[in-house]
């Protein structure tokens, strides 16, 4: 059992996996940072100040905070669409690194040189004939 769990947590899918999920939430972090801190004052700037997470609804001892719900839907819009902009940039990068010519040097080895002189010559010795 110790070795096919040994197997299982090692194998480069899995720890690539591990990697991409550590690597996820610390750019989780800077995008919340980035909408948070930057981009969500700016947006209200623009709408005159409107801050949606003051906005609630109090019956008797319940408070609907309705507010907060609408600031997290803006949120996610910001960071999806920061996240789409960022991958579209990073598939962006790889497409030109993928489309840059890679001049192919082919190598011919003597016997393929040898037999192309051989044809060459049995042309035009055929040439000679006629």
């Amino acid at each position: 059992m110790w070795k096919d769990f040994k197997e299982f947590a090692f194998k480069g899918n899995v720890v690539d996996l591990a990697v991409a999920v550590v690597i996820g939430a610390a750019f989780s972090a800077i995008v919340t940072s980035l909408v948070e801190n930057m981009i969500t004052p700016i947006i209200g700037i623009m709408m005159n100040g409107i801050d949606f997470s003051n906005l609630s609804i109090t019956y008797k001892s319940a408070t609907i905070n309705y507010g907060l719900f609408i600031q997290s839907i803006v949120d996610f819009f910001i960071v999806a669409g920061s996240i789409f902009l960022f991958i579209r940039l990073l598939m962006k990068f790889k497409r030109k690194r993928e489309e840059d010519p890679v001049e192919e040097v082919l190598e011919v080895n003597a016997q393929e040189e040898l037999l192309k002189e051989i044809r060459d010559l049995l042309k035009a010795q055929r040439n000679n004939q006629k």
